[in-house]
C-alpha cells in the first residue's frame, strides 16, 4: 500500500480528496495548520499531523518519515478579494510554503505532485476562461497562484518533476467552513441565513461564477496520478453553468427555508463574470457529471443545520486598510 501526503487536508477540498483516496485503498498523511479548517474534518483512517507547509523543516521530515508515493498540494488561504490587504501573509503561505513542498518533492523523487491553482489566474474579460491563454491575475492571491505554476514547469524542466495543475473555481459543499466571513460566499450565505442575518452581496449582485459541488471536483484531483494523459498538464475543474450572486442568494433562501434577505453592500475591486471551458479536463479524464446547483445547495444546507452556525471571526493581521471593504473592517 502506498502512502500519500494532502496538505490542507483538514480543509474543504483537501478533506474531500483524502477521503476519496482513502477508499480508494490508499495511506493518507494529512498535514495542516488548522488555520481554515478543523481536525474534525479530517477523515477517520488518516494520520493526521498539524503544522505549516512554511515549516520547512517539518516539511522535510514528514518526507524523509513516510516516503510518500504522491503529494496533493491544497494548503492555501484561499480568500481572493481579502489578498490586497495582507499580502506579505498570501505569499509567505501560498508561494513559499508551496516551494518547500516542491523542494521536498524533488529530493524525494515522488512520482507525481497534484496541485491546486485557481481560476483567479486568469483575471478579467477571458470567458470562457481556458488553458491554452495567457494568465492575467489581478489580485495577490492568483498571483501567487500563478507563481506556483510558473515554478512547477521549472522543475519539471530542470528535475523532472511530474506534476499535474487544477484550477478549481468557487467549489462548495459539505465541510466548507461558513465562518469565514472573506470567502466562499455560498457559505457566507448559509451561515447568515442560520443566524437571522441578511445575506451580503457586494454592489449590484449581477456578478455570475459557475458555483461547483465539491463531489463532481475531489474525485478527479484524487485520479490525477493515475492518469499518464495528465503529466504536465494544468486542467480547469469545475462548474459549466454560471449564476449570478442574486439568483444564488435566492437559492441558498430557498435550500435553508429562510425568507430572502439581501444587504447590498458598496462594490469592491473583482472579476464581475467567470466562467471556466473544461473540455480538457473531460478529454482526458472521461465526461463526469455536473450536479445541479439547487441539488448541490440541498446536501449542503442539511450538512450546514447539522453543524450549526459559526462566529464569523475577523482575520487580525490586516497590513493594508486602505480601500478595504467597511464590512470587512468591523
Amino acid at each position: 500500500m502506498t502512502t500519500v501526503l494532502v496538505t490542507g487536508g483538514a480543509g474543504f477540498i483537501g478533506c474531500h480528496v483524502a477521503r476519496t483516496l482513502l477508499a480508494d485503498g490508499r495511506e493518507v498523511v494529512v498535514l495542516d495548520d488548522l488555520s481554515g479548517g478543523f481536525e474534525s474534518n479530517v477523515p477517520a483512517g488518516a494520520r493526521f499531523v498539524r503544522g505549516s507547509v512554511v515549516d520547512a523543516a517539518l516539511v522535510g521530515r514528514l518526507f524523509r518519515e513516510h516516503r510518500f508515493t504522491d503529494v496533493f498540494h491544497l494548503a492555501a488561504y484561499a480568500a481572493e478579494g481579502l489578498s490586497h490587504f495582507i499580502r506579505a501573509f498570501n505569499y509567505s503561505n501560498n508561494v513559499v510554503g508551496s516551494m518547500n513542498v516542491i523542494n521536498a518533492c524533488v529530493r524525494s523523487e515522488v512520482r507525481t505532485l497534484v496541485f491546486t491553482s485557481s481560476i483567479a489566474v486568469y483575471g478579467a474579460g477571458q470567458v470562457p476562461m481556458r488553458e491554452d491563454v495567457t494568465p492575467q491575475p489581478e489580485d495577490p492571491y492568483g498571483i501567487a497562484k500563478y507563481a506556483v505554476e510558473l515554478d512547477l514547469a521549472a522543475a519539471r524542466r530542470m528535475f523532472g518533476l511530474n506534476a499535474v495543475v487544477f484550477r478549481p473555481h468557487n467549489v462548495y459543499g459539505e465541510y466548507q467552513n461558513i465562518g469565514d466571513r472573506y470567502r466562499n460566499v455560498i457559505g457566507i450565505f448559509m451561515n447568515c441565513a442560520m443566524r437571522g442575518d441578511p445575506m451580503p452581496v457586494f454592489g449590484d449582485g449581477t456578478q455570475t461564477r459557475a458555483f461547483s459541488y465539491v463531489g463532481d471536483v475531489a474525485p478527479i484531483i484524487a485520479r490525477a496520478p493515475e492518469m499518464p494523459a495528465a503529466s504536465g498538464r494544468v486542467f480547469n475543474v469545475g462548474a459549466d453553468r454560471a449564476c449570478s450572486v442574486n439568483e444564488l442568494a435566492r437559492l441558498v433562501a430557498e435550500a435553508m427555508g429562510v425568507e430572502l434577505r439581501i444587504e447590498h453592500l458598496l462594490e469592491r475591486n473583482e472579476v464581475r463574470h467567470a466562467l471556466g471551458d473544461h473540455a480538457e479536463v473531460r478529454r482526458v479524464f472521461g465526461p463526469s457529471s455536473e450536479t445541479p446547483l439547487p441539488e448541490g445547495l440541498g446536501r449542503m444546507a442539511a450538512w450546514a443545520r447539522r453543524t450549526g452556525p459559526r462566529e464569523s471571526r475577523r482575520f487580525r493581521d490586516i497590513e493594508i486598510t486602505r480601500n478595504l471593504p467597511p464590512s470587512w473592517a468591523d
